[in-house]
């Protein structure tokens, strides 16, 4: 009829094969992981990531998983959630809640819900139809080595020379919770992930942790690491990562809890061959809890600079 809004069907099979809901999915499976992992690493149920992969389930559950995967949607705009992106998305379009419900058919106060975080995946698929209708999954940070290493890129091993600097500077490492059966790291004790352990759900315990985490899943190890660190489990931790610091993660919470050492040319990894290859990028290494001492220590040891953690709040 002519003179009315347009309004998607409320039932409809069409809302669960969304594309957020499909990279979600693909995203999970890119990590090998499978559903009851997810749900462990976000705090949910493997029911709830289940009904989720379905279009079905909360808002909430949608974001834990995001963020558990490190998965966000570009065409969209800022916000440190995809609740505050739609939000964002709709002033910025000067949309009125209550337009915004005539056009997806939800009501005011589901709108605003959602906009809160609540709601539902079909809600919040709905409205995403609407106000960004071209929003797609950003491209997963890659680390690539040589071209016929692709397949096992995450499986380098900090080399021995390098981890004498660590043991010189910071001491005996009681926890390394990434470990590999290949690895030259000492530590007192290791996850391994093929003997049951999981540095991404079990605690990292110890005076020294260090870190040599699969570089294309880096932010999620050192967004691990931060959290074991405050909770106290760890009085210090190192990461040896990828000097990468375009994400908001890195300027709003790394630059004010971690010293940061950027280090002067490309360290030499071991493969599991045995062979060694040099970085195609730089490191740096993130510590949380280091004395100035240990800085010191290092510094004399390896070469690169110290960026102090940051001051303001």
């Amino acid at each position: 009829m002519p003179g009315r809004f347009l309004t998607i069907s409320p039932v409809s099979d069409s809302w669960r094969h969304h594309i957020l809901i499909d990279d979600l999915r693909a995203a999970r499976q890119e990590k090998g992981w499978l559903q009851r992992t997810l749900a462990e690493r976000s705090g949910t149920s493997a029911q709830a990531i289940f009904r989720l992969e379905r279009g079905i389930g909360s808002a909430s559950t949608l974001e834990a998983a995001m963020q558990a995967l490190d998965f966000r949607l570009t065409g969209i705009g800022p916000g440190k959630s995809l609740a505050g992106q739609l939000r964002n998305r709709r002033l910025k379009r000067k949309i009125t809640i209550e337009a915004l419900a005539k056009r997806t058919g939800l009501s005011p106060t589901t709108i605003r819900s959602v906009e809160l975080g609540g709601g539902s995946v079909a809600s919040v698929l709905r409205i995403l139809r609407i106000l960004a209708p071209k929003a797609k999954r950003r491209a997963p940070e890659r680390a690539y080595w040589g071209q016929g290493d692709k397949d096992d890129r995450d499986s380098r091993f900090t080399p021995p020379d390098f981890m004498d600097s660590i043991y010189d500077a910071f001491g005996r490492v009681d926890l390394d919770p990434c470990a590999h059966p290949s690895s030259p790291v000492i530590a007192s004790e290791k996850y391994i992930l093929a003997n049951g352990g999981d540095g991404l759900r079990d605690a990292w315990l110890g005076e020294f942790v260090y870190v040599n985490p699969p570089f294309s899943d880096q932010l999620t190890w050192l967004r691990r690491a931060h959290e074991q660190w405050q909770l106290g489990n760890a009085a210090t931790i190192a990461c040896l990562v990828p000097a990468r610091t375009d994400s908001a993660w890195f300027h709003e919470t790394l630059r004010a809890d971690a010293d940061i050492y950027f280090l002067q040319g490309r360290l030499r990894f071991l493969d599991l061959r045995g062979d060694t290859q040099a970085t195609p990028f730089s490191l740096m290494l993130v510590i949380f809890g280091g004395t100035r001492e240990q800085k010191e220590r290092f510094a004399n040891d390896v070469p690169g600079f110290w960026m102090d953690r940051s001051e303001e709040r």
